[in-house]
């Protein structure tokens, strides 16, 4: 049977639909499609009131843990998932698959709190019919495990579906030979499977009614394959997060003053992520006469390794555990630095990108496929090659000589994010899928 806990949908009470596998029977995990739907208020859109009927499946591929009182999951997803709701209009179904990945930025919640239905699935389980009542349409992540499977039970329904899409084949593997917890003969054999699934992916991306792709590198790999598709930047900065002018012109003030440069960096301390170069940089700013500082705001398996390097700075490089997004983060980065370090080796449509631009800050980073493409289009700070610390510090060292080119990096970087803010770019995903429909 399948253990589920669900809550009645009414305008007063939130439905949660909550499925988690304990044997191989089941019985119907969501109340019945006629429940009673909230009223689609005049306040929503035109494009919201056409969906209010519309009931629409997403498969995430965010980990999630069960815990005593609720369930562990990413408060990013939760952000994302509560956007969708407010959105839509309609009624709205995650399939999520349990997981023993850390969660760093992570919480639990009880199912009260959530207002979406969720399914949890044990880890690696096949999608129930159950799960696919009722659904109007499905928007399903290439980025997760098991995504063809999950295509074909949707399209067996007869549930139009369209992709989601963040990763290349050549960042997954770009991640897998950056991990330092798999053995080389390992890394082979999931990148022969790698090779073989994305023969499997480009075959769902083309039998799907449209496909979203976030960031440059997916949508420059895939999109000629999609019927439909759109390009999206994914961040987390509404407007009224946005740095302010009265807060760039202190910081322009104190950049052409000539105090110390301030770099920030945020993010999980993996080295995927890049984070064992921001020592290194630190080490060759220092030996270049650069006066700096580096705060870091993170966790991850290379923490100890970064905390055992402090010592040699003399306290110019600081780290802090993870702080919350919205109210500590972006307040820090918008009054307390100056330059965002990215030391991003692998080419993921980060949303740190948008983000620090958003802040006021100038980046300087990697030239992956994603920032080089985006340095250039946003103009928002400077790149060099791959993995070379050494570059990358002189690059810093060329703008510390050049204060007024970091504000001018800082104020195009921050044009470019107030046209691509959060609403604006996940509106336009929502009428996306709404056009969708058949």
């Amino acid at each position: 049977m399948l253990h589920v806990h669900r809550a009645p949908f009414t305008p007063q009470a939130k439905s949660v639909g909550i499925v988690r596998k304990v044997d191989d029977r089941m019985r119907p995990a969501f109340p019945a499609m006629n429940a009673a739907m909230p009223p689609c208020t005049a306040a929503g859109t035109a494009g919201q009131r056409g969906a209010a009927a519309a009931t629409l499946l997403l498969s995430a591929p965010a980990p999630v843990q069960v815990a005593a009182d609720g369930y562990r999951l990413d408060t990013k997803f939760v952000e994302g998932m509560r956007a969708h709701v407010a959105d839509w209009g309609g009624k709205i179904r995650c399939i999520i698959w349990e997981s023993d990945d850390t969660i760093p930025f992570g919480r639990v919640y009880r199912p009260d709190e959530l207002d979406f239905e969720m399914v949890v699935l044990g880890k690696g389980a096949p999608v129930p019919p159950a799960a696919l009542t009722g659904i109007s349409i499905a928007l399903v992540s290439a980025d997760m495990p098991g995504f063809p499977a999950i295509c074909q039970s949707i399209a067996s329904a007869g549930i139009p579906y369209a992709v989601g899409v963040e990763y290349t084949l050549e960042t997954r593997l770009r991640t897998l030979w950056l991990d330092r917890e798999v053995s080389g003969m390992r890394k082979m054999r999931s990148s022969l499977w790698l090779l073989r699934n994305e023969r499997q992916v480009r075959s769902r991306l083309k039998a799907a009614v449209g496909a979203q792709f976030n960031g440059y590198p997916a949508f420059s790999a895939y999109s000629r394959l999609a019927d439909d598709a759109h390009l999206y930047f994914d961040n987390r900065m509404g407007p009224e997060m946005m740095a302010t002018p009265a807060e760039v012109a202190v910081r322009n003030e104190r950049l052409l003053a000539g105090y110390p440069l301030r770099l920030i960096h945020s993010g999980r301390l993996e080295p995927m992520k890049g984070s064992q170069d921001l020592l290194p940089v630190m080490r060759a700013l220092a030996a270049m006469g650069v006066p700096a500082t580096l705060d870091i705001y993170g966790a991850g398996s290379l923490e100890q390794e970064i905390r055992d390097g402090l010592g040699e700075f003399d306290g110019a490089v600081r780290l802090h555990a993870p702080v919350d997004f919205k109210t500590k983060l972006v307040p820090l980065s918008r009054t307390q630095a100056d330059v965002f370090l990215s030391c991003h080796r692998q080419s993921d449509p980060s949303c740190t990108y948008l983000e620090a631009m958003g802040c006021g800050l100038a980046i300087a980073g990697y030239s992956n496929r994603m920032w080089c493409r985006l340095s250039r289009e946003s103009g928002g700070g400077l790149a060099v090659p791959l993995g070379s610390t050494k570059q990358l510090a002189e690059a810093i060292g060329r703008w510390n000589l050049d204060r007024p080119a970091i504000a001018e990096s800082a104020r195009s970087g921050l044009a470019f994010a107030r046209r691509h803010d959060f609403g604006q770019e996940f509106a336009g995903r929502m009428a996306h899928l709404r056009a969708l429909i058949p």
